[in-house]
């Protein structure tokens, strides 16, 4: 890893958890030592240890100062209100998924690395930041479904695949590199495979 260390115009804890942050993100929990994260700091590894009594203790942190950051704003539940149509309400909902989480690019990745790597532990911290995210946009969802307009069993089924299609693109694209070339495009795929009605 030969990436230049965080500059110390920061405090010791604000360069840990951004050096930690940036690593996790790009190795996830198993691919980085502490090591790496106090050198990328530039702290000795045992300051690492004397704020966190573990490397688990300080991905969690992490995990938890980046959905801290995590907000709905008001304009976005405004504009969720506006749609007229179910495929409009099934759209909006995507964009904010996908606005709310470009502008915290590791977020995705941790939450990614998380359940990949580590145990259920960490679902009561990932409920707890996210729940009102995906709450408002269930409320959002849920008169679409319930008319029919938009097809499927419930909301929250529904915003959990939006959340999937959101996160998993970049990986899936990599893999299979066809024709889907944005996360929208995957959207328009799954509204018109088993989403919405006609139009």
């Amino acid at each position: 890893m030969t990436r230049p260390s965080i500059t110390s115009t920061r405090s010791t804890g604000d360069r840990i958890l951004a050096a930690a942050s940036g690593l996790f993100a790009r190795y996830g929990y198993n691919g980085i030592s502490t090591r790496d994260i106090a050198s990328r700091a530039d702290v000795n590894e045992v300051t690492i240890y004397r704020r966190y009594s573990s490397k688990r203790d300080l991905y969690h942190a992490v995990l938890e100062s980046e959905l801290q950051q995590i907000h709905l704003r008001g304009d976005s539940l405004a504009w969720l209100a506006e749609a007229q149509d179910g495929r409009t309400a099934l759209d909006r909902a995507f964009q904010v998924i996908v606005t709310t989480f470009a502008e915290k690019p590791n977020l995705l990745r941790l939450v990614q690395y998380s359940v990949l790597e580590l145990s259920d532990d960490l679902d009561q911290l990932l409920h707890k930041h996210l729940g009102e995210l995906i709450a408002a946009l269930v409320n959002h969802l849920t008169p679409w479904v319930n008319n029919g307009e938009v097809r499927c069993s419930n909301a929250n089924v529904l915003v959990l695949m939006l959340l999937t299609i959101a996160s998993s693109y970049p990986a899936i694209y990599r893999v299979f590199s066809g024709d889907i070339s944005t996360p929208e495009t995957m959207l328009r795929a799954y509204t018109d495979f088993c989403a919405c009605t006609g139009n």
